[in-house]
C-alpha cells in the first residue's frame, strides 16, 4: 500500500457538511449566476487543473498546445453556458469536466485556423511551469489519459485536504506539531518514533499518542469534508472515496 492508499483506507464517517457545497453551487450556476457560484466554480478549477493538463498531455498534444487549451477550456467553463449542461444525477465534479474538457477538444479539432484565444479576457491563475515539471516526473506507463487523469484527481485533492491540514495546525499555533506528527498519515504511521518526537516537542509520549490521534482524526474529517466538495449528494462520499483509492492502486 502506498502513503496515499493509506490516507484514504480508513476515511471515517463523519457527517460531511452539505448545507453549500461547490459543487451543488457549481450546479446552480446552470440555472443561475452570482458571485457567489463563480468563486465557488474558480476555487474548483484552481484546485484540479491539473488533472486535466495531464489528460490533455498524455493524449500527445504539446506543452504550449495543452496550457493554451487547459487555460482555454476553465475560462469558458466559468464564462459560458458550460455548466448548463451539467448532470445533477452524476452528481460528481471530475466525473463532469472530463466529459466537457473531451467535447471541448472534439470540438477544437474542428477549428484550425480560428482566431488565437486570449487577447484581453481575464484568466484563471495556472502555474503552466510547475505542472509542466510534475508532468515531466509522471511515470513512463502505458496508462491511457483516462487513467492518468483519475490518479491525478485522486492526488491533487489528497494534496488539498493535507495543505488544509497544515494550514489549520499553523493558524493554531500548531505547526512544528504537524510536521513532527504527520507521518502518521502515511503507510509508515507504525514506524513513527513517538519517544523522539516527544522529546523534540517537549511534550511526554502519551501526550503525543494522543496528539497524533487527533491528526488523523482531523485529516479524516478534512478528508471527507473535501470530497463532499465534488459530489453533489451525501450518500455520493462514500463511493467517492472509495473510488479515490481504487485510482492510487497500481502506483
Amino acid at each position: 500500500m502506498t502513503t496515499d492508499q493509506a490516507a484514504v483506507e480508513s476515511p471515517g464517517r463523519a457527517s460531511p457538511r452539505f448545507a453549500t457545497t461547490h459543487w451543488s453551487l457549481v450546479l446552480e450556476a446552470g440555472r443561475r449566476s452570482s458571485p457567489q457560484v463563480r468563486r465557488a466554480l474558480e476555487s474548483l478549477c484552481e484546485a484540479y487543473w491539473y488533472p486535466l493538463y495531464a489528460y490533455v498531455r498524455r493524449s500527445g498534444r504539446q506543452p504550449a498546445e495543452a496550457q493554451d487549451l487547459t487555460q482555454e477550456f476553465f475560462l469558458r467553463l466559468v464564462e459560458k453556458d458550460y455548466l448548463a449542461a451539467a448532470d445533477p444525477d452524476r452528481g460528481r465534479f471530475r466525473n463532469f469536466l472530463l466529459v466537457m474538457f473531451k467535447r471541448f477538444l472534439a470540438h477544437e479539432r474542428q477549428r484550425e485556423g480560428a482566431q488565437k484565444r486570449g487577447g484581453d479576457r481575464r484568466t484563471i491563475s495556472f502555474d503552466f511551469t510547475v505542472g509542466e515539471e510534475r508532468f515531466s516526473r509522471e511515470p513512463a506507463d502505458d496508462w491511457t489519459p483516462e487513467r492518468v487523469y483519475q490518479r491525478r484527481w485522486a492526488l491533487a485533492l489528497l494534496d488539498r485536504v493535507l495543505a488544509r491540514l497544515e494550514a489549520d495546525y499553523a493558524a493554531k499555533g500548531r505547526g512544528p506539531l504537524f510536521h513532527a506528527l504527520k507521518g502518521v498519515l502515511t503507510a509508515a504511521a507504525q514506524t513513527l518514533a513517538y519517544a523522539e518526537a516527544a522529546e523534540s516537542l517537549g511534550l511526554s509520549e502519551g501526550a503525543v499518542k494522543v496528539a497524533a490521534h487527533r491528526l488523523r482524526r482531523r485529516y479524516r474529517d478534512l478528508l471527507r469534508e473535501e470530497v463532499a466538495h465534488t459530489v453533489q449528494q451525501p450518500e455520493d462520499v462514500d463511493d467517492e472515496l472509495n473510488h479515490l483509492l481504487e485510482a492510487l492502486r497500481g502506483e
